[in-house]
């Protein structure tokens, strides 16, 4: 007998952190209050195999586990222990607009095979705040959206996909190419996650945002994204690491 499936579906948020000791309670406690009223599994998965963000974590009902580092494997292993109908995978500095959950069904009903939002910085510095516009439109134009986007997908077209590449950084970009290879629709909605904007405050934000931009390009022209994550190392201290936003 085949199984009833949900008249509302459920999601899974799939929180990769590294030295995010600090504020993971408070990015746990973001994801539910948005997601009130739905049926919402939070899945932090650690990059540290100390575990030290986890060791910090005092909220209950949450998914815990670590990982080898990297955002690609922290992401896919989250996916792979997850329960939900729909994956949304939320960098530890990013914050999610109201209302996200229902938007990011009805974009996947609408036929998106992927989704992500618009993009704000948590920043009152004018060329930040133009980075931050340029990379929506760009995400719109192109059909290309970052990570720090809050990616969403069906559980079952990110497995047919088999998750994120495993590559050091452009991870995000390849799993979009790899939705519009498959003849997929990539959604971006207008409602606007904020992400922090601490790698352009501690690199320079025009450095920061010509960096990003030469790296995309090489890596479309075909260079490997393990010569290019040399040009993209952690930041120092905590945070640094795979809960990092970028545009």
């Amino acid at each position: 007998m085949t199984a009833m499936r949900r008249t509302r579906p459920s999601f899974s948020v799939v929180i990769p952190v590294l030295g995010e000791a600090a504020g993971i309670d408070a990015v746990v406690d973001h994801a539910r209050v948005v997601g009130y009223g739905q049926d919402v599994e939070v899945v932090v998965v650690d990059g540290d195999p100390a575990g030290a963000t986890l060791a910090a974590l005092t909220r209950g009902g949450v998914t815990a586990l670590t990982s080898p580092p990297g955002r690609a494997r922290q992401q896919n292993a989250g996916a792979a222990a997850a329960g939900g109908d729909i994956l949304l995978f939320l960098h530890a500095d990013v914050r999610l607009p109201a209302g996200a959950f229902q938007a990011a069904s009805a974009a996947l009903d609408a036929g998106a095979a992927l989704g992500a939002f618009s993009l704000a910085l948590r920043t009152r510095h004018p060329w930040l705040r133009l980075a931050a516009a340029g990379a929506t439109l760009r995400s719109r134009l192109f059909s290309l959206p970052y990570g720090d986007q809050a990616f969403f997908m069906r559980r079952e077209v990110f497995c047919a996909l088999g998750g994120f590449p495993d590559l050091p950084i452009m991870e995000d970009v390849a799993l979009v190419r790899a939705v519009r290879r498959a003849g997929g629709m990539v959604r971006i909605l207008p409602g606007r996650v904020v992400a922090s904007a601490r790698r352009y405050e501690a690199q320079g934000p025009v450095r920061t945002t010509l960096r990003n931009l030469a790296l995309l390009t090489l890596f479309s022209c075909g260079v490997p994204a393990a010569r290019l994550a040399r040009f993209y190392p952690p930041l120092p201290g905590p945070g640094g690491g795979a809960g990092e936003g970028g545009a």
